[in-house]
């Protein structure tokens, strides 16, 4: 009996240590997929712990708005409170940051930080007509006023962040009841939650941030990688790094190394691009233009199969990513260098290779041919006789008599006899 009682008191001790700690996620960039994984592991994990808070540190310019309903969602089902708070200084909640911070059991900025621009065409992405963008953008304001009216927060500025696309400063945010807390860094943040009551879904339940244990929610090896290279550029990088080395591997077979470099870059770009909003038909309009790479290499165009590769290049890189979500486009400073530099890989790998096959032979029997030799048996059609070519005496044949020391030229190789003619007049 008196282990079962040591039992609970160790358990009790441990939940204590728990309650009294503040998990800390940062997510810093574009709201995607990976953001989404990111920030529901983050809540789970709080959940897990029985954490007395999870503080999420935002800085944000929008992203898609498939995951940010995704984080909305585990913050208003959340069983922990959660702190949004947008900093450090200079930082923003701009687009779907707008929604996940106004989701927040407490919504927090630093004094330089701004909110705001939550326009359903950043989230949404690709063109709409006047039907369409009102539909949407009726969507999303009734989503954040609903959000805002369950968290207490004022929904009329929640219909302008939509509507006019309205930005404001924290001070601002402060005064107009769109945010809870200004608070310069986590100690001020610290101090100004303590005593603050958050009601949730199991019940009300108060912060005691006064003397706390901060824990940083770090991101798992999967999603670590994903943020590193799940931005546009990276992975767009990685692709053209991929068809640079399939190319060259194409165009020299046998190197090795660039095909296996390029094959493990189209690997990453591709788990890259399951995390960004790719378009099909920018990716075959890629793979159409490796294909004409790869045929410039083996058929005489005249560098036409090229110049259409990278006309396919261009066009497909334009058409790659959705257009409209904030940090998900690919800019023409990036395709117009790119593109530029991949044609003129392709045509210095091109020229090398025409020069590779129009080389002669330097191994093998077929080197022989152009060699000259010597006639070391008087060589008489229809009979034949010898010659010494590089050292080694041949059986040669020859259409015109040609007598010994005289000096022959090999034209062919039929077998184990070489084909010869006379030179220098003999």
């Amino acid at each position: 009996m008196r282990s079962v009682f040591i039992v609970l008191f160790l358990l009790t001790m441990a939940h204590g240590a728990h309650a009294q700690q503040v998990l800390v996620a940062r997510w810093e960039g574009a709201i995607t997929p990976v953001a989404a994984s990111f920030l529901e592991g983050a809540i789970e994990r709080a959940e897990t712990e029985n954490a007395m808070a999870l503080v999420i540190e935002l800085d944000t310019p929008g992203g898609l708005d498939a995951s940010m309903r995704k984080i909305v969602k585990a913050e208003l089902a959340a069983d922990v409170p959660v702190i949004v708070y947008v900093a450090p200084g200079g930082s923003r909640a701009a687009s779907a940051g707008v929604f996940l911070t106004m989701a927040a059991h407490v919504a927090a900025m630093a004094p330089t930080s701004n909110i705001g621009s939550a326009s359903p065409v950043q989230m949404m992405g690709g063109a709409m007509d006047s039907t369409m963008a009102k539909k949407v953008t009726n969507d999303a304001v009734a989503y954040l006023e609903s959000i805002a009216n369950d968290r207490g927060r004022n929904a009329d500025w929640a219909a302008r962040f939509v509507e006019d696309a309205e930005n404001i400063t924290a001070d601002e945010a402060l005064a107009e009841n769109v945010i809870d807390i200004v608070a310069r860094d986590r100690t001020d943040l610290f101090a100004q939650l303590e005593g603050r009551v958050v009601e949730l879904p199991s019940g009300p339940k108060t912060l005691r941030t006064a003397a706390i244990q901060v824990e940083e929610f770090e991101p798992g090896f999967v999603t670590g990688l994903l943020g590193l290279i799940a931005d546009p550029t990276v992975a767009y990088m990685l692709l053209l790094l991929g068809v640079y080395g399939i190319f060259f591997e194409l165009s020299n077979p046998g190197a090795i190394y660039p095909g296996v470099i390029g094959a493990l870059a189209i690997l990453l770009a591709l788990f890259a691009l399951q995390a960004l909003p790719v378009r099909a038909a920018g990716l075959a309009l890629i793979a159409l233009a490796v294909v004409l790479f790869a045929l410039e290499v083996y058929v005489a165009s005249m560098g036409l199969l090229g110049l259409a590769g990278v006309v396919a290049l261009v066009f497909g890189s334009a058409m790659l990513y959705e257009p409209g979500a904030d940090g998900m486009r690919l800019g023409w400073e990036v395709i117009i260098p790119a593109t530029a530099v991949t044609g003129g890989f392709v045509a210095l790998c091109t020229v090398l290779a025409v020069r590779a096959q129009r080389r002669p032979k330097a191994t093998g029997l077929d080197a022989m041919i152009g060699e000259s030799g010597r006639v070391s048996q008087v060589l008489i059609p229809g009979v034949g006789g010898k010659v010494v070519v590089h050292g080694e005496i041949w059986d040669a044949r020859c259409a015109v008599q040609v007598d010994v020391g005289n000096a022959v030229e090999v034209t062919a190789i039929e077998g184990r006899t070489v084909v010869v003619r006379p030179v220098d007049g003999a």
